[in-house]
């Protein structure tokens, strides 16, 4: 049967990318400084990576399927020089409060990945800058959610907000990398 893969699972906007209002056009994507290189090397270090993330904006009429394709397009163009590729993209296009198979903190894309690509979730992380990040993560039963302060991380600890799991915070992918790695 053969061991399990252990992976990383990242939200996009606001972790692997700035935080733009409803982020729709390739061109406008910008990456946060050393993401390509920190998803390399995670990559590097045997870990599946994959993208889960809620784009609401499709749902809502901003944007089409088509138009968030084209941004994973680019992203996985920028990332396609530094050996980085992603094992799946999952998306939930739906608002927040509609039904949805795998809007976050639904853990259900997690486990449909673990399911098709024989993951460990035990030995896998979840990274984000939102509450319903860390909270996918911990009813998938990852190993470790990682909040980073990119994004909305930020602003989550100036308010005060306390997750009430067990999580890592971290200043950006880059630092959440290096903590995995020295887990690993």
């Amino acid at each position: 049967m053969g061991d399990l893969a252990r992976a990383v699972f990242l939200d996009r906007d606001g972790t692997l990318n700035l935080e733009k209002h409803y982020l729709s056009k390739p061109e406008e994507l910008e990456l946060f400084e050393g993401v390509p290189e920190s998803l390399s090397l995670l990559q590097s270090a045997g870990m599946e990576l994959f993208v889960v993330t809620n784009q609401s904006g499709i749902g809502r009429g901003y944007f089409s399927e088509e138009d968030m394709h084209r941004v994973h397009d680019r992203l996985c163009s920028i990332l396609r020089p530094y050996g980085v590729t992603f094992r799946h993209i999952y998306f939930a296009p739906e608002v927040p409060g509609q039904p949805s198979y795998g809007r976050k903190p639904s853990p259900q894309f997690l486990w449909d990945a673990a399911r098709d690509y024989r993951l460990d979730l035990k030995q896998s992380f979840m990274i984000g800058d939102k509450l319903c990040d860390l909270q996918c993560g911990w009813a998938a039963g990852v190993a470790t959610s990682i909040l980073v302060r990119t994004g909305y991380g930020a602003q989550l600890e100036q308010a005060g907000v306390e997750p009430e799991g067990p999580f890592h915070r971290v200043h950006d992918l880059p630092e959440a990398a290096d903590w995995i790695l020295q887990k690993a």
